[in-house]
């Protein structure tokens, strides 16, 4: 069968440094073609080529029978060519449907935009996805899981013959992403070509047909996705063999150090229930608690009223080492010993006009103050303690944040809270968009951080994450507690059943 897409020996450099280097790919139609690897391998820049984002590099581009080299998007997307990006690329003011078809909006006589067709056919497409929410509002009001659907729907409406997609269900919860997967199965029935890029291997299995293995910025191996194992595929990408996740041996201490007691948080919006409802639990010195739950369910609403991010609308009381925490606002956290890492890396985790060094040491300022002005030898000697205690990749701490891969720019935001000293350190999705390797090495020294006596608190949409390295799991449902387990009774059903809404 002749390939739909073909790249041979393609080459890509960024000032003068290669970062791809002679790659070979090819999807079949109506094949659903993984392609994976660590950050920094070369799957995104690869795709960016095909998308027409890229025009400099060197090699053959083939698409369905005919050499191409696409001079911009807009010419890879009327040659049926559509990519959903990791980060997502939506303009906050406008509404699910004007995002969805910006650029390309349905016009009645005289060219005047017509809001209702393109309403009617963005709620069609949105639907299809399970999306609740109007298309009429702006996507500024939607979480990111939602705005990541946003994403999914916009690529959707193209009617695309090959459809890219990056990283789409990083910001989704289970049950979301089986959502996902059923349009993906469609859409191959439908003859329509599917590149899949997730660091989430799980997934592969169950919609691949075949996998791409780059490292290095080179293709190290094409195969049918039912004859690797995990663990090959892992060592394949990575090139050493090891665990994906690390469970930390040892307990945390007895002590409780951190309280939370009906804690309540209206909602903003007249006549909707509350975001959180009344509740109540303990952290331990150095022990590492998981807060599961689906997308609604409050978890990121939890870690926001915790971190003062939500003081007026919040209610109840909260405790660190029997002393009660005023919680007004962010500063009063940090100065209290609590540090929030958010779940959007780039929409209000990093300052992506500044450099590696300026993101690393934002947070801690004040300790680098010396006659009033920040200190440069302070800052310097603190980034680069952190960059090396997290062994984050980065040439120069001059350099443009957006010049590292996903993987070393949330080390960065890491390393950004740490070095505050953190008495409780708050996690939100800590490893989207992160490969396997990163999150190991991250597993590991979150593992180092509890043993130092730092209280962690996470949420993630992978539950086999927190299995893997929390001590307890508290379950949220439509934000009420609905379960606590310890580590050796959780299981993946127990939590899943838990969380889902009560009938």
């Amino acid at each position: 069968m002749e390939p739909l897409l073909r790249m041979e020996s393609i080459i890509k450099a960024f000032s003068g440094v290669r970062v791809l280097h002679g790659v070979e790919f090819e999807v079949l139609p109506g094949e659903v073609m993984a392609l994976v690897g660590e950050n920094g391998a070369g799957k995104s820049t690869l795709m960016k080529i095909v998308a027409g984002v890229h025009q400099e590099w060197q090699g053959d581009l083939h698409f369905d029978g005919e050499q191409v080299r696409f001079p911009a998007t807009r010419a890879a997307e009327e040659a049926g060519i559509a990519i959903i990006y990791q980060e997502l690329n939506l303009v906050p003011g406008l509404t699910v449907a004007e995002n969805m078809f910006l650029g390309r909006e349905p016009t009645r006589f005289g060219g005047v935009i017509d809001y209702a067709a393109m309403n009617r056919m963005a709620r069609e497409i949105m639907d299809s996805l399970h999306f609740d929410d109007p298309v009429t509002i702006p996507v500024s009001e939607l979480r990111i899981g939602g705005q990541q659907l946003v994403e999914i729907g916009k690529a959707l409406s193209l009617d695309a013959r090959l459809l890219v997609m990056d990283e789409p269900t990083s910001a989704l919860t289970g049950a979301e992403a089986e959502i996902l997967f059923t349009v993906v199965r469609k859409l191959r029935s439908d003859g329509v070509s599917i590149v899949y890029i997730s660091h989430r291997l799980d997934e592969l299995y169950q919609i691949a047909d075949r996998v791409t293995v780059m490292r290095d910025g080179r293709t190290v191996g094409v195969m049918n996705a039912e004859d690797i194992s995990r663990r090959e595929l892992i060592s394949l990408m990575v090139g050493r063999d090891f665990e994906q996740f690390f469970v930390r041996e040892g307990e945390p201490d007895e002590d409780v150090v951190f309280r939370v007691r009906n804690l309540t948080r209206v909602n903003e919006v007249p006549g909707r229930r509350a975001l959180l409802d009344d509740i109540s639990f303990e952290v331990r010195r150095g022990e590492q608690f998981g807060i599961a739950g689906l997308l609604g369910s409050g978890r990121t609403e939890l870690l926001e009223a915790l971190f003062g991010v939500a003081a007026r609308d919040t209610r109840g009381r909260v405790e660190l080492e029997g002393v009660e925490l005023d919680l007004s606002n962010p500063r009063q956290a940090i100065e209290a010993g609590i540090a929030l890492l958010t779940e959007d890396r780039k929409g209000n985790g990093l300052v992506l006009s500044m450099n590696v060094e300026q993101n690393l040491t934002l947070a801690a300022l004040k300790e680098l103050l010396h006659l009033c002005m920040i200190s440069p030898g302070k800052e310097r000697a603190l980034a680069e303690e952190y960059v090396d205690r997290l062994s984050i990749d980065v040439a120069d701490l001059g350099n443009p944040i957006e010049s590292l891969s996903g993987g070393n720019q949330q080390k960065v935001l890491l390393a950004k809270w740490l070095a505050t000293r953190p008495r409780v350190l708050l996690l939100d999705e800590p490893t989207r968009g992160v490969d396997v390797g990163a999150k190991h090495e991250l597993y590991i020294y979150l593992s180092k951080l509890a043993e130092e006596g730092v209280s962690i608190i996470m949420t993630s949409s992978e539950l086999p994450e927190l299995l893997s390295i929390c001590d307890r799991i508290m379950v949220l449902r439509e934000g009420r507690v609905s379960a606590l387990f310890d580590h050796e009774e959780a299981t993946q059903e127990k939590i899943l059943h838990a969380a889902a809404p009560a009938a």
